[in-house]
């Protein structure tokens, strides 16, 4: 296998819709790597705005971390909640991972990335764990501005939004967002 065949598969994110809103009558839902580009996209300026507060953050190693997340739902598709309960969708992630993973040319590092996020075991990796929520709320809100109903599962996460260590420096943001779905319902 080579790097042009990792490409290649990585391109089913641009297929695979995201299940949880598929599940909850979204039609036509985003793409896995819709949904990547947009974490990526918030985790670089997220990442920016930390540093320029003082923080001691590695603003391209969350990006890196930001575009590994989801690669090995090219392999495993988005496995929605109902269906967790009944594999063990880490172990299945993380074996899906390191397959991809070999056909780099730096195999351990990027596994290592991947598990930072997987794990929270850097503060880049817990911002891009951070920003995959925000995002997730952010296509919330557009679907509910588009009609959709009955995500309110999705928006408990603003509940991790706020415990996260992240929330001090974000609080407006998230605010900002909590306050515009009150506006919508």
């Amino acid at each position: 296998m080579s790097l042009l065949d990792l490409f290649i598969e990585a391109g089913n994110l641009k297929k695979l819709p995201r299940t949880g809103w598929l599940l909850r009558g979204v039609s036509n839902p985003e793409s896995i790597a819709d949904h990547s580009y947009r974490v990526a996209l918030i985790t670089l300026f997220l990442a920016d705005e930390l540093r320029a507060k003082g923080v001691e953050i590695d603003v391209e190693r969350a990006l890196k971390i930001a575009v590994l997340h989801d690669l090995a739902e090219a392999r495993l598709t988005d496995i929605p909640l109902t269906a967790q309960y009944y594999l063990d969708k880490g172990k299945a992630e993380k074996k899906a991972a390191m397959e991809l993973f070999i056909r780099t040319p730096n195999p351990r590092e990027y596994f290592r990335l991947w598990r930072e996020y997987e794990e929270g075991l850097s503060l880049e990796g817990r911002l891009v764990k951070f920003a995959d929520k925000l995002e997730m709320l952010v296509q919330a809100l557009e679907y509910e501005k588009a009609g959709f109903r009955d995500l309110d599962e999705f928006w408990g996460a603003l509940d991790s939004l706020r415990e996260s260590e992240f929330y001090e420096h974000f609080r407006e943001l998230v605010e900002e967002l909590a306050g515009l779905r009150k506006q919508n319902r």
